[in-house]
């Protein structure tokens, strides 16, 4: 069945297919010209480390809103009101946690993966049962990913959902498979800014249709107009259940533990600019992405009131709906481009992290040991193209739900409590145990599965919600308690392990001297514009003023980047202050190597800055 279970109420032009397709091959093609830049699995993973704040942030956003946010969020927008922006406005809740515990150790201890992080925290046994979770939870958001599109798109092109599936899986898979996380970050960039004024033009195209936001606001329910749900029903859609399961399990599991984004995060040029880059993901794009996400669904929702669209329609299919009706040709096509954008830059950024996760945890520890780094990048490379077609198989297993937004909060809900609760007490509790770790993973991970086949379980605890929803959101609650209680209890009568310097949060000083080789210089300086030209040296020479400008030491770390603030650090390198000369004071020396892999010319105008 269609949208309204008659097949022609949607109208698809030629030119709205043909915005269509020339995006995924545009997406394709500018996705592709990145490989240029990556040339280490160090590239692969984290672009070099060489990104902006404002570049991270922008591509962040992409990631975050994901094919399913324009669905579901749209759905639960339509049903529920503007109470469905509240997942989106939860995140602040893990800011101090994030900036001033979790990413700071990973960055300055350059973690390459979270289950590496355990082995170094604790052991190898739980570094292997944190993988084998993460696994599960990422390759299961490959799969909702996918499922999501196709339904968006299989009434419009009246074709099969798995030819769109597998058509998309291709085109992610190839330009992953060319240029990694720089390809990544840069596609992000343009499709962040694509999805974002798409999902404000639908918003003001929809306004207009209506008659004005008066009219609009008239043509909502009164309990559509709250920003909060109610506290403990409907039993699908409240605050209790959302609060625990999006804005506690799920944001610490999409901050903490979503390999793809921490290596976003990881890719700036320092420590400071993911700072920067996380409030502005935080604070001002969230919202901005809440509105673009669910708009659709609020716009339906007085449509129908007005008799512009009919009483059955399906919420899942609203989004497309509203679409249609309120844009013309080729705008249509735009905007569901836009939603195509919304899946590519998340699942981009899910492959590369599983292809992380498969080469840094599976193949180089256990596989293949001891190889050049051109030959793990290759596995990176190949690892891609198979994480996408583990994704397309996952797709029947979300069908089987009847809501988009039910079926990825089942999900969420069911697997990551117990890794919630082992990483945050793994960085803010010197005294976890590796032994309370391990089996606060297992048993915790088991007991949250195993619920769900018991529901009843969960009722005491459920906040008076209502089991007719199956307790699905409350399950995370379940999760969290049963986990903490296993990880408190054993701790209380194991042995912790000592040497953890710069692994938790009273000793990262210590992996700001791991990060850099040497004691930290923190002294705020400014940053210099100089011209570049090459030496044969082992770091970068500069002269006595820019040292004083910039408040250095010889030793110290630093980032040389374009003058040119647009390119956001494509053009770049990180290198340490070898020694200082007499000559022009804003002429700096560096080697080939940095030469060739930030693709700078000799004589260009460049900026430096101390990093630490």
């Amino acid at each position: 069945m269609d949208l309204f279970g008659r097949v022609l109420m949607i109208q698809t032009t030629v030119l709205d297919i043909v915005i269509i397709v020339a995006y995924f091959v545009g997406i394709l093609a500018f996705g592709a010209y990145f490989m240029r830049y990556t040339k280490t699995t160090r590239d692969f993973f984290f672009g070099g480390q060489r990104f902006s704040w404002w570049l991270i942030g922008m591509s962040s956003v992409a990631t975050t809103i994901g094919s399913y946010s324009f669905i579901k969020y749209a759905a639960a927008g339509y049903r529920y009101g503007f109470s469905s922006s509240m997942t989106y406005l939860n995140d602040w809740i893990i800011l101090p946690f994030f900036v001033f515990g979790w990413l700071p150790i990973i960055y300055f201890k350059r973690i390459i993966s979270i289950p590496e992080y355990f082995e170094k925290r604790f052991d190898r046994k739980s570094r292997i049962a944190a993988l084998g979770i993460m696994l599960i939870y990422m390759l299961g958001y490959v799969g909702i990913n996918f499922y999501t599109l196709g339904v968006a798109l299989q009434p419009l092109l009246g074709i099969n959902l798995y030819y769109i599936v597998i058509f998309v899986a291709v085109i992610s898979a190839i330009y992953m498979h060319a240029g990694g996380q720089t390809s990544v970050i840069m596609t992000d960039l343009l499709q962040g800014f694509l999805l974002i004024i798409c999902g404000f033009t639908l918003f003001y195209l929809g306004i207009n249709h209506l008659g004005g936001f008066e009219k609009f606001l008239d043509g909502l329910p009164l309990t559509h107009k709250l920003p909060l749900a109610n506290f403990n029903h409907p039993p699908k859609f409240n605050f209790a259940g959302i609060f625990w399961q999006d804005g506690v399990v799920n944001t610490v599991g999409f901050y903490f533990i979503n390999q793809g984004v921490l290596m976003r995060f990881m890719s700036a040029k320092s420590h400071r600019e993911s700072y920067k880059a996380l409030f502005f993901v935080l604070l001002v794009l969230m919202p901005v992405a809440a509105i673009a996400a669910a708009n659709a669904g609020w716009l339906g929702k007085a449509m129908v009131f007005y008799g512009m669209l009919p009483e059955n329609t399906d919420p899942q299919h609203i989004f497309v709906a509203v679409t249609n009706l309120v844009t013309k040709p080729g705008l249509f096509g735009l905007i569901l481009a836009a939603l195509s954008a919304a899946l590519m830059s998340t699942i981009d950024t899910l492959i590369t992290a599983i292809s992380a996760l498969f080469v840094n945890d599976i193949w180089r520890p256990f596989v293949v040991k001891d190889r050049e780094d051109r030959y793990y990048l290759k596995v990176a490379k190949w690892s891609a193209l198979a994480i996408s077609a583990i994704g397309v198989c996952l797709v029947p297993i979300f069908a089987a739900e009847q809501s988009i937004y039910v079926a990825h909060g089942k999900f969420i809900a069911t697997v990551i409590p117990s890794l919630v609760v082992v990483i945050l007490l793994s960085v803010f509790w010197k005294r976890f145990t590796p032994a309370a770790a391990f089996w606060t993973l297992v048993i915790g991970f088991i007991a949250t599965a195993v619920v769900s086949y018991f529901p009843q379980a969960v009722q005491p605890i459920a906040h008076g919600v209502s089991p007719e929803g199956d307790y699905k959101y409350m399950r995370a609650l379940f999760g969290l308690i049963v986990s903490l209680f296993l990880a408190v209890g054993i701790t209380c009568f194991t042995k912790p392990k000592e040497d953890i310097d710069g692994l938790v949060i009273d000793s990262f000083y210590k992996a700001k001297e791991y990060f850099k080789g040497g004691k930290p210089n923190e002294v705020p300086g400014k940053t210099a514009k100089v011209i570049g030209q090459l030496k044969d040296i082992t770091g970068v020479i500069v002269s006595h003023k820019i040292l004083e400008t910039m408040k250095a030491n010889v030793g110290d770390l630093i980032y040389v980047t374009d003058a040119r603030w647009y390119f956001g650090g494509l053009h770049s390198f990180h290198s340490k202050i070898c020694g200082t000369h007499q000559h022009d004071d804003h002429i700096i020396y560096f080697n080939n190597e940095n030469f060739e892999n930030a693709n700078i010319k000799e004589n260009q105008k460049l900026k430096i800055e101390k990093v630490l």
